[in-house]
């Protein structure tokens, strides 16, 4: 039995910051840790220091957003109680805490009891495809032929947006941002939950829904589930949806003292209903006056990356104004700023000088899938190892497989193939991009042209165009004049690929036929990436296959090789994949508008976009602990009109130079309190030297943030005057004239007749 009258000794290494959070009274607290902070084992402290007082550990709990977490959190409380014979509390997930309520409620004649076997993600995969089947529109059903995973995808994370955001489905479709053509998942949303409890079977996401909608209809049960707890501690709180929330209110009642933990800098899965604004003020406005404490020193990474980081995440307004700090026991990680008009390139050169540990301990961060095409296929090339999630894979989309398929029809290699070959092949040229015809027609066409070994072009150029609807005969006449033109071609695969795109319309196809405005825009730039890979062969057609041919045996032999071992070769992954882990070497290819932040949409508004995108990068450069790569184009590179894109604005945001000079210095000190600095200082920097101890000197007059002309608020025109940037996509932007008019401009040009205003 512990005794509340003995002083807990707590060990030497914790910080002054994990020290109060430990030994806070018994109080509702709100805690903003940065990344890297050690809040695991400030947590472990806590719960043991109030185990210690004499507190009850049934009456804790203590709230994790995953098994994997809940599974570390239980070994470090372990370790950190140790032989101290105390009881611990339960640690649960959020949806372990959401079924065992449901089970209840059940029980108490709440709601209708329920199979015990939970629904598979197959069983909701078959089932969404063949609600999908009966209620799409009759212009998307053959595209749901060709792409079910894609809708099945869309459809589920609608499904379960509904049920996080606790709203109707019609308001979750319009916030979604959905066009009319996918307004039939309002009705899909409301045929599955009909399936779903004519079943009586749940979901993983109804572990949450069903009770806590219960919970929020019936005051009962409001009363039954509250003031069970007298401490409620939970993690990861910027991760917190509407439902989590609510139920967290529900459980905590009046009694209990709730402390979460999070950092809203950290906010990057809003698709999954997170919002920052749940840490930064919801909790505060519905947990009266909670202790507001910090954990700034990271453990992780040194004074570098944590002056990178800071100045780049400071330009976000929705955030707690805190500075992270490199603890001194960290390393002094270092950082470099690539400046090359090629990634794949740059990484390639990167990882060629590595060891196979060095290798295996190096993570490659993607904003989207598509930046890892050219990356991929450079590896497979050079026999570099490389690890990929399951089902991704450059070879294996079914973009790069279309552009194989056209390569191998324009350079005659129809007569090696059997007719099932030559047949898959038909239906792929058809279908990319789609001739208009309905699946029946353009199987029966596919199967026609299977027959022969040669000349599809004047086998389709001999049809009878006025039987077909004037679309399809048009795109199909296209298409049979541009495999006439290309047949002959000598030239680069890569020109290749563009004139076929270009004659057919292949970018407007794909975007006609997408879910969404990023799907069609991920399709396009995996289309761009692998073009670009080709680009730098500099060899035509017949070569490209045969490269191709050669990287696609190594890329079977090395997922073979890789399925029962070890993990081996560098980690190729996405930033939303990454939160909450960590590598000695992070690269972060794509710094450059277009990708990071990646291209807003018209309708977004600008801002919160932005702050979006730099949460994203702040993520992926607080993941490295020895080494940072950050790879974006040369300073005077400006946009091309093949989408090619210009250096980030959050490369300038971040303060390069700055936190490099600055961070190098403190990590070797020379005795002196007092720096002088060439880099041009910040408000940023002079506020981190200060808690270093250290007075900065230098220019303070200048900024290192040299942004590109759309990216300042105010602007002026040599024609129009002065005006504001309201809002931009790729390739242009548009300013509000002082004078009342609104225009928009292209950013290749932006320099010719715009300069700043201070």
């Amino acid at each position: 039995m512990a005794n509340p009258a003995a002083q807990l000794a707590l060990p030497e290494f914790l910080t002054d910051e994990q020290r109060d959070i430990i030994s806070a009274g018994f109080e509702h607290a709100v805690i903003t840790a940065v990344a890297g902070s050690g809040k695991t084992t400030t947590l472990a402290w806590r719960i043991r220091y109030l185990l210690h007082q004499g507190h009850d550990p049934a009456r804790m709990l203590v709230l994790m957003f995953n098994r994997s977490a809940k599974m570390d959190f239980e070994r470090k409380l372990q370790a950190v109680c140790g032989n101290s014979g105390l009881a611990l509390p339960e640690i649960r997930t959020y949806h372990a805490m959401g079924l065992r309520l449901y089970r209840r409620f059940v029980r108490e004649g709440y709601l209708p009891n329920f199979s015990a076997n939970i629904l598979s993600d197959q069983e909701i995969n078959y089932q969404v495809f063949q609600l999908s089947r009966r209620l799409v529109p009759e212009d998307l059903a053959e595209e749901l032929r060709r792409n079910k995973k894609e809708f099945i995808e869309t459809a589920i994370g609608f499904i379960d947006r509904v049920k996080t955001s606790l709203s109707p489905a019609e308001i979750v479709f319009e916030d979604m941002e959905f066009t009319e053509r996918q307004r039939y998942l309002i009705d899909l949303f409301h045929s599955f939950e009909q399936w779903r409890k004519g079943q009586s079977r749940i979901s993983f996401a109804d572990m949450l829904y069903e009770p806590v909608m219960a919970i929020h209809q019936n005051p009962p049960l409001q009363r039954l589930v509250a003031n069970k707890m007298d401490l409620i501690l939970v993690d990861e709180y910027q991760d917190t949806n509407e439902i989590q929330h609510l139920l967290l209110r529900y459980v905590a009642g009046d009694r209990a003292r709730v402390t979460v933990v999070g950092d809203p800098d950290q906010t990057i899965y809003e698709f999954r209903g997170a919002k920052p604004e749940f840490i930064l003020r919801r909790f505060s406005d519905e947990f009266e006056s909670p202790l507001e404490q910090t954990l700034s020193y990271s453990f992780r990474y040194g004074h570098r990356v944590a002056l990178l980081a800071n100045h780049l995440i400071h330009n976000n307004s929705g955030r707690k104004d805190l500075l992270c700090h490199a603890h001194p026991s960290t390393p002094a990680t270092l950082i470099t700023l690539h400046r090359h008009d090629n990634d794949a390139d740059t990484v390639l050169q990167l990882l060629q000088v590595m060891t196979a540990e060095q290798l295996t301990d190096t993570a490659i961060l993607f904003r989207v899938w598509s930046q890892s095409v050219a990356i991929e296929l450079k590896l497979l090339a050079r026999q570099v190892p490389y690890r990929i999630d399951a089902g991704k894979g450059a070879l294996f989309s079914r973009e790069v497989q279309a552009i194989i398929a056209l390569l191998q029809i324009v350079t005659g290699q129809l007569t090696q193939l059997p007719d099932s070959d030559r047949l898959e092949l038909a239906r792929q040229l058809l279908r990319f991009p789609h001739v208009g015809l309905k699946e029946p027609e353009l199987d029966q066409l596919a199967r026609f042209l299977a027959g022969f070994g040669e000349d599809w072009a004047q086998r389709i150029l001999a049809m009878d165009f006025n039987a077909l609807a004037p679309m399809a005969a048009r795109k199909l006449r296209k298409l049979a004049e541009t495999l006439n033109q290309l047949s002959g071609y000598r030239g680069p695969v890569s020109g290749l690929i563009s004139v076929y795109a270009d004659s057919t319309d292949l970018y407007d196809g794909i975007r006609s036929l997408a879910l969404t405005h990023d799907n069609a825009e991920e399709r396009i730039n995996t289309i761009n990436g692998f073009r670009q890979y080709l680009k730098s062969l500099d060899i035509n057609a017949e070569k490209a296959l045969a490269h191709l041919h050669t990287l696609k045996q190594q890329s079977g032999a090395h997922r073979n090789d890789g399925q029962n071992s070890k993990p081996v070769g560098v980690l190729l992954s996405t930033i939303h994949r990454t939160k909450g882990l960590e590598w000695p070497t992070v690269i972060v290819p794509g710094l450059q508008e277009k990708y990071l932040p990646y291209s807003p949409r018209a309708e977004d508004n600008l801002r919160a976009h932005l702050e979006s995108e730099r949460r994203l990068l702040y993520v992926a450069i607080t993941r490295s602990r020895q080494q940072l790569h950050l790879i974006t184009r040369p300073a005077s590179s400006r946009p091309h009109l093949d989408g090619e894109q210009g250096p980030s604005r959050f490369v300038a945001e971040c303060c390069f130079e700055l936190s490099d000079e600055l961070g190098g210095a403190l990590h070797q000190p020379d005795g002196s309190n007092a720096l002088t600095l060439h880099a041009p200082l910040t408000a940023i920097s002079e506020r981190y030297g200060r808690r270093e101890g250290v007075t900065l000197s230098g220019d303070a007059s200048q900024e290192c943030n040299d942004q590109p002309l759309w990216q300042r608020e105010r602007l002026q025109h040599a024609i129009f005057g002065a005006g504001t940037v309201v809002s931009e996509d790729e390739r242009a932007f548009e300013v509000r004239f002082d004078n009342g008019d609104t225009l928009n401009f292209s950013k290749q040009s932006a320099h010719l007749y715009f300069s700043t205003l201070s």
